[in-house]
Formats: C-alpha cells, structure tokens, sequence
C-alpha cells in the first residue's frame, strides 16, 4: 500500500525522523489537537456550505417560500418555531439569508484554515528547532576520525536542508489529512445526491483521462522527433560552414547542399505531422469538457427527475461538489509530489541521524586536573584505515613535566600523528599512552583536551574581535589576561596599532591578517588556557625571523613551567629542546639533545647539515 506511506510514514516507521516527529508530537499535544479539530470543523462547513447551496438554489427554484416542504430539512424542522418563521419570510429574503449564512460558513472555514495552517507552522517550527539542534549536537558527538569522513559542504547540507525537510514532511501530510477529510466529504456529498450520476461521471472522467493519454505521448515523441532533425541540420550546416574549404577543393558542394535539402524534407515531414497533432488538442480541449458538462446535464435529467429535490438544485450542488472535489484532488496530486520530492531529504536527514556505523566520542571517565610527573607514550602505533599503511609503529618515549621535547622529521614521518595522539582527536590502534601513570583512554577525554594548548600551521579563527578570538577556550578570562598573553605571544604589537585594537574584527578565517599574525595570536589563545602541555605544530613557519625570535623567547619562558611538544621544520627553533625525538616511517630512529644528535652524525645531522649550509654536499 505505497499510496498511503505518505499518511503513515511519519507515525509507523522507525527511522531516526519519523521518530523525531513522533517524540515532538507527543511534546506538543495541544497544537496536534487544535490542527485535527479544525480539519474536522474545516470539513463540516464545508459540507453545511453545500447544504446551504442546495437549500437556496431549491427556494429560488420553487418560487414560494411558504410552500417550500421543510419537512425534508431535518436540521430546521427540529426546531417547530424556527421552520415556522422561514416559511413566512419571502423568498427573495430566504434566499439572501441563505446566501449569508453560507458566507458566515465559509468564514468559519476561514478561520479553521487559518487556525490550521498556523498549528501546522508551529509544530514545524518546533520540529526545526529541535532537528537544527540534534543534526548539530549528532555531529559533535561524532568522533574526530569518523567526523573527518564527512565534506565540510555535507555537514553544512545536513543541517540546512534537514530541518527544512522536516518541515514539508509535517506540512504536506498535514495537507494531505486535510485533502482526505475534505475529499470523504464531497464524495459523501456527490453520492447522496446520486451514486449513479457520479459513476457515470467517473466513466467520462476515465474516457477523457484515456484520450489524453493516448496523444500527448504522440506528440512527445513528435516534439523529440522535431529536435533530434534540427539537430541534425545545424550539426550538418555547421560543419558545412567550417568546411568550405574542404568542400571547394574536392568538389563536394553539391553533394553537401542536397544532404541538407533532404534533411529539410524530413524535418517538414516532421513538422507538419506535429502540426496536425497539436491542432487537435485545442479542439479537443475545448470541446472535451463542455461534452461531459452535456452528457452530465442530460444524465442528470434522467437520474435526478424522480429526486423530491427537484433536478436543478441536486444539479447546481452535484456540479458545485465535483468541481472542488476535483481541485482538492489537483491539491493533493502536488502534496504527494511535495512529498516525493522531499524524499531525498529525508534519507539524508535519516542518515545523518542514524546510529548505523558510526564512532562516537568516548564520554565519562575520571576527571583530569593538573599534569604532575609525565606524559608516556608505550609502543604505540597508529593506523588510520586498514587501506593505509601505518602511520606510526612500535613509538616509545616520555615528556616529563616542565620539558621541552622537540619532533623532527621528513613529511609524512608521524609528527602529526603524535601531536593527534596526544590531543585525543585519534587513539592509539595498539600500545598506551599514560598521563601520570594513568591510561589516556581512562580520562575524561573532555577536562583533558582542557588542558591543552595547540598552535597547528593551518590556524584557525573565528569571524570575530580579536578578543573574543584569543579567550575562546577560556571562559571568564579578563582583559588583562588577554593583552598578557599577547605579550608573551609578541602579538601586542601589532594589535595595539590597528584602529579598533582588540576590538578589530579579522574576518572569516581571519582573512584580514597575515599569516603571521594570525599563528601569533593561536598561540596567544593556546597561552591564555595557560595548559599544562602545549603542543606547537609548525607553529612559527609563517614567521619572519625577527618575529620567530621573538616567539621563542615567549615559548621559552613559559615552558619552565608547563610541558611542551614541538614540531618543527627548522631545527634552528628546537637547538635549546631537552629531548629532540626523530621520526622516519613512523618510527623513531634517533633520540637525544641537539649536541649528542650532531655528534652522532646521523639522520638528525644530515638534516642540520642541509638547512645550515644549504646547497652544500652531505656526506655519505
């Protein structure tokens, strides 16, 4: 039953949104209820509207109120004084008050409609509400890995088009409740007026249904006929015109100008035959539907002659039904297309939401605090995807609190990877890493990435004041507390001699600074948190040297008393590192300060050797 999936959908299945709109349904009772009753009074007004129809087209007809039988109108002949004083009102008067009434229905109509299209708004609006914030809340529950899987343009997509989808699903099923309701009643109507008369203009309906079918495919194939020959003849006269030359020297114009005139001949043949299709259906439009109104009229005399309520008002009323019975159903035809077309979003929107092979960040464990003796990492390795080779193997070694420990490495070595580790965005595939003693994946994962300050390459700002830039992370952090950590990071500076200072915004991405500017203020930002491990990635490669200078010095007096991990390019900006660490393949391969690396005269010193003395040949 695929025609009623749009009715039940959203209340039997068991996809993440169908779920949702149950939940808010339960939620929001009240609206629910309003909506289903002015549906409800929606559609006996609708009805009553037509009664009303009925009864003054049949006053007009029989010409004399006071002989019009009002015993065959159960609702006034209930009440004895109030037919009484119908039947001496005179019939121009019975008749206009009949109309008011209608228009006072229709008013009330009116109302429902409007008390209904708001009900259905709210409850949308609800649901949008509450999907905005579940598709944004789903995506940061994802972990990092699983997260990074996604195009930033689809999680954007995903709570864009999500909610809006939510919407046309409640919109349109409620429409379409609405559509039912009203439908039941004008077939309710059609048929105690005369079943037969509706049958047979369900016949005319199907024959004229039947007749459309068969020509409009005729002249869809006719008009694709018509195309692909003109296709053909620009193609061919295009080619003619690039061609002249080819065609003068080998004598072949003649040829070419009868390969056209012979497509031209098909291409009239065509055309005419689309003409003659096309002159129908004018024709037939017009004459189709005043057909049927005839044949209609003429059934109607026989079926309705026999009627106590005499032929013209059954007529008028039938007439009156089948026409908004036939424009509700156009309005229903769309709604499911609405709802086809929203499918798509939907499956989205159910995908993005479901459980089904996803990883979530790990929650809950034992609260980190302070940093007290040392980070270790034992024989960890790290592999990405089982497609890809790993990225780190077998890696072992310790930061003890208070040291500056230094990575180096040619690209794709594993620095990163460590400095990923470390920050909880990816966990080890074996081995552990232990913070003071104390298993990483044991931790809050949450009041540890707290406590961390990281400064990559790839720097990232808000659309914001520099201000706010520098305290995210670090709620209730003063202006005092901001412009020290600018000191350290030598960020001031130039701060202080822009126009609106720490209340200059830099735009998306911070676009307004230079690269520069933008890794002094990240590690601005990263010192504010004052962590107790700050990891730099990178950090001072879109320095100048004077600049880089400047930022060593703040990196080294605040490593005295925090722990710090650098990864670094130049490895002039790691020669005072307490532990210099080099990476290969994801191994280490060497480990030691700066002096016992360059006497050991290995991978550590051919590096060194080529950065000092560039051009110059290393040894073998």
């Amino acid at each position: 039953m695929n025609f009623l999936s749009p009715f039940t959908e959203p209340f039997v299945s068991q996809e993440p949104a169908s779920i949702l709109i149950r939940t808010t349904a339960k939620d929001e009772w009240r609206l629910i209820s309003l909506n289903l009753g002015c549906n409800l009074l929606a559609a006996l007004t609708e009805g009553a509207t037509l009664g009303i129809v009925f009864l003054a087209v049949k006053v007009l007809s029989a010409g004399d109120s006071s002989a019009f039988n009002w015993a065959s109108v159960p609702i006034v002949n209930m009440i004895p004084a109030f037919r009484d004083r119908l039947s001496e009102l005179p019939t121009t008067a019975l008749f206009l008050s009949l109309l008011g009434v209608a228009v006072l229905l229709q008013l009330f109509q009116s109302i429902s409609s409007y008390l209904i299209l708001l009900s259905t708004g709210y409850f949308a609006a609800r649901c949008k509400t509450i999907v905005t914030a579940q598709i944004h809340s789903e995506i940061l529950r994802l972990s990092f890995p699983c997260a990074s899987n996604y195009k930033v343009g689809d999680l954007t997509n995903y709570a864009s088009q999500g909610p809006y989808g939510i919407r046309i699903q409640i919109e349109q099923t409620s429409l379409l409740f609405v559509g039912a309701v009203l439908c039941c009643m004008y077939l309710f109507v059609l048929i105690r007026i005369s079943p037969l008369l509706l049958v047979a203009v369900v016949f005319i309906g199907l024959v004229m249904t039947l007749v459309q079918k068969k020509l409009l495919p005729r002249i869809r194939a006719g008009a694709e006929a018509v195309t692909s020959s003109e296709l053909a003849i620009n193609t061919r006269i295009t080619e003619d015109f690039q061609g002249l030359r080819l065609l003068h020297s080998t004598g072949q114009l003649k040829p070419a100008d009868e390969r056209v005139r012979s497509f031209m001949a098909e291409l009239e043949s065509r055309l005419r035959a689309q003409a003659r299709r096309m002159s129908v259906v004018g024709p037939l439009s017009s004459t189709l539907p005043i057909l049927a109104t005839a044949v209609m009229a003429a059934l109607s005399v026989f079926l309705l002659s026999n009627s106590s309520n005499g032929v013209l008002p059954s007529l008028v009323t039938f007439v009156l039904a089948l026409q908004k019975l036939n424009g509700r159903l156009n309005i229903i035809n769309v709604n499911l297309n609405n709802l086809a077309d929203n499918s798509g979003r939907m499956r989205r929107l159910n995908a993005i939401l479901s459980t089904n092979r996803k990883q979530y960040r790990r929650l809950g464990g034992i609260p980190f605090i302070s940093l007290n003796s040392s980070i270790q990492l034992k024989n960890v390795s790290l592999r990405y995807s089982s497609e890809l080779p790993p990225a780190l193997s077998d890696v072992s070694f310790s930061i003890n609190k208070g040291q500056f420990i230094a990575l180096v490495g040619s690209s794709g070595a594993g620095k990163s990877s460590i400095a990923d580790l470390l920050t909880g965005l990816y966990s080890p595939t074996s081995g552990k890493i232990l913070i003071d003693g104390q298993p990483m994946d044991q931790l809050d994962l949450e009041s540890w990435q707290q406590k961390l300050g990281v400064v990559s390459q790839d720097t990232f700002l808000l659309n914001a004041t520099i201000a706010e830039n520098i305290a995210f992370g670090t709620p209730g952090a003063t202006k005092a507390q901001v412009e020290a950590a600018c000191n350290s990071a030598q960020a001031a500076g130039f701060i202080e001699n822009l126009t609106n200072g720490y209340n200059t915004l830099v735009g998306e991405r911070g676009y307004r600074l230079s690269g520069g500017q933008r890794q002094r203020l990240s590690l601005a930002r990263a010192i504010l948190r004052n962590p107790e491990l700050l990891i730099l990635d990178e950090a001072t490669s879109a320095l100048d040297s004077e600049s880089e200078r400047l930022v060593q010095e703040a990196i080294e007096r605040f490593e005295r008393t925090h722990s710090v991990l650098v990864i670094a390019h130049r490895l002039s900006t790691i020669i005072r590192a307490d532990q210099i660490i080099v990476l290969q393949a994801g191994r280490i391969i060497e480990i030691g300060d700066h002096r016992s690396l360059l006497d050991a005269k290995g991978m550590y010193w051919k590096m060194w050797i080529q950065q000092d003395l560039g051009s110059t040949r290393v040894p073998s």
